[in-house]
Parts: C-alpha cells; structure tokens; sequence
C-alpha cells in the first residue's frame, strides 16, 4: 500500500503537467483505476475482516472520507456532466489521497497525536491573539480609517483592518504598511505599528510555537519509550525460547548420562573420541558446566550468610574450600569485588551458551 500510495502521488504530479498528461494519457487512466481498485479492494477487505472494530479506528474513517473524496469527480461526471463548473475542485482536492501513508507510518502518526494534544492550549493561545487583534483592528479603524485622509485600502473597514494587522503579525510587508501611514503624517502610526509587532509576532507567535514544540518534544519521548519497551519485550521473548532450548538439551544430556551410566567427563571423553581432527573440541572445564554453577552460587548464598551474621557453615561439598577463599578476600576487603566479578563471568558465559549450543548440535549431528 505505501508503495501504490507513493506511485500514485508521484504520477498525480506528472499529471499536473499538461505536455506530460497529453502523451501518457491512457497511462494516467489505467494507473487511476488501479489505485482506486486497489483502495476499494483494501476497503472492503477491512471490513469484512474486522466489521465492528473497524468504524471505531480514526485512521479507518479517515480511509473512508480518503475513499469518498476518490469517487466525487466520477459521479459528478456521470451526474453533472464533463463541463461541470465545480468539478476542477473535485480533481483539486485528490491531492488528499496521499493522506492514506499516514495509518502506516508510526513517525507521524506521533506527530498527530502531539498535535492533536495541543489544541486545547493552542486555542487558547489564538483566542488572546483574537482578542488582541479585535481591539488593534478597531483602535487602527478608528485612527488610521478616517475618509478624508486616512488609509482605506488598509484600514477602511474592519474586515480590511484586521487582514492588515495579520501581515503586521507575520512581519509580512509592514515597512511598505507603515511607509502609507507615514505619508499620510499619522504621528501616532509609528507607535501602533511596533506595539503591535511585539505583542503579537514577539510574544503570541513565539508562544504558539513554543507551545507545539514542547508537546512534540513530550510525544517523541514517549514513543521512543515505546520502542525501547518493545524492543525489550522482543529480546526477552528470544532470551525465553533460547533458555527453553538450552534446559531441553541439559536434560537431554542428563537423560543421556543416566541410561548409559557414566558420569560427564566419561561422556565427554567418549565423544572426543568420535571427533575428528578438524572438528572443535568440547571445553572440559568443569567451571562451565551448569551444575558445577547452581552449586558455585548455592556456596556462595552460605558463605554470605556466614559473613554477615556469623553462623555455622552447613556440611556442602566443597564450602570449606569457599569458605577459607571468602575469609582471605574478608580480610583483603575484597569480597565485593570477587561477587561482582563472579556475576560478570557468569554473564559472559551465558552469552557464550547458545553459540556452544549450535556448535554441540552440529557435533551431534556429524
């Protein structure tokens, strides 16, 4: 769709060209009607997908208004005919079709939502720029408007008055405004012109703008959270299904120790021999393997305890051992750091296990 989409708006500006549109005139026809089949076809499939839900989507309605603006030039030729004096607006306003990228970008469907956010304060904002152009019109009327020698083509009338003073807000020609008003000696001009310049462009305008970047600033943050948070969500769910794997093939080895009835060195030494001299060796560390861990942090749990509130040490294989390092360390103060280094290896072995696991199931498979 964001593909036919982009065509689309890309042949819609060739077609502005009149040159262009003369020769490739059968290509604009046939590409039209594909896009409009294919819109009509994603239309109706939506629908009979998601009947219920789909009139309560806000980007749904706004494919709906997209679709019906797409049908108006037809049927106004088919009712009113191709000389229809209003029909070069029907043609005007598919220019709006390009809209239908919005439901399929995140970026700035982001940037609606910011302003979407700011139109309570933003019309705030216009309301007191409002109120203060209503009262400049109506003193400019009053000073600038008079039929002898004021300035009528700028200050005739209210309606012309307030035009004037929303090019004096955008900064948009207020020297040639101001030059008419001096020629016309109004000493009173001068002072007008730059109060109203720093009201309502140095002030009212600034905060409008200030006003849209805070709350675009608030939404970018926000869906940059989003996609932390996703991104995370992801990464455990890999994490989840790479832990499942590894404990099947733990127990699958486990399984495997028990039927035969050797210990893991035995097995490992078994399999050496199976290998060839090209294939990688399997590490004999028993520092790697995941019961000499549960055990190594099962220790380490005792050994806290002891330290901090000073009871026995339980009869476990290998804790006296631990015990007499952690008492070394004590007095070097440097337990803490032994568990934070600890913690990093067994980080970093974990790291490793899933590239060991596909190097294990590529030996079991040869």
């Amino acid at each position: 769709m964001i593909s036919t989409i982009s065509l689309n708006a890309f042949l819609t500006v060739l077609w502005t060209s009149y040159r262009i549109r003369y020769r490739l005139f059968r290509v604009f026809e046939i590409s039209e009607i594909i896009f409009v089949s294919i819109c009509t076809s994603e239309f109706l499939m939506k629908v009979y997908v998601d009947p219920v839900n789909y009139w309560k989507d806000g980007y749904s309605m706004l494919d709906v208004l997209i679709i019906i603006i797409i049908f108006i030039p037809y049927l106004l030729r088919k009712i009113k005919g191709e000389h229809y004096p209003y029909l070069n607006i029907a043609e005007g306003i598919q220019s709006l079709r390009i809209l239908k990228l919005i439901p399929y970008s995140r970026g700035i469907r982001t940037l609606i939502i910011a302003v979407g956010q700011t139109v309570y304060t933003v019309a705030s904002v216009l309301t007191l720029l409002f109120v203060l152009m209503y009262i400049f019109a109506i003193l400019g009327f009053c000073l600038f408007g008079i039929v002898e020698k004021g300035d009528m083509n700028n200050w005739g009338n209210l309606a012309v008055a307030f035009f004037t003073l929303f090019s004096l807000a955008t900064v948009d020609g207020w020297t040639n405004l101001q030059e008419q008003l001096d020629v016309r000696n109004f000493t009173l001009s001068r002072v007008f012109t730059i109060a109203f310049i720093l009201l309502a462009s140095f002030i009212f305008l600034n905060m409008f703008v200030g006003v849209m970047i805070m709350h675009t600033e608030d939404s970018i943050k926000k869906f940059e959270r989003e996609l932390m948070l996703e991104r995370q969500v992801t990464l455990m769910e890999e994490k989840q299904v790479i832990l499942k794997r590894q404990q099947e093939e733990v127990e699958s080895l486990m399984k495997t120790q028990n039927n035969v009835g050797k210990n893991f060195s035995e097995l490992v030494e078994d399999f050496k021999k199976t290998l060839q001299h090209t294939d990688p060796m399997v590490l004999d560390d028993f520092g790697t393997s995941l019961p000499f861990i549960d055990v190594y942090l099962s220790t380490l749990d005792n050994q806290d305890a002891t330290v901090n509130k000073s009871v026995p040490a339980p009869a476990f294989p290998g804790a006296q051992g631990f015990l007499k390092v952690g008492a070394v360390l004590r007095a070097m103060g440097g337990l803490q750091e032994l568990y934070y280094e600890i913690v990093n290896v067994l980080c970093l072995i974990l790291e490793d296990l899933p590239k060991k696991s596909q190097s294990l199931e590529g030996l079991e498979e040869k």
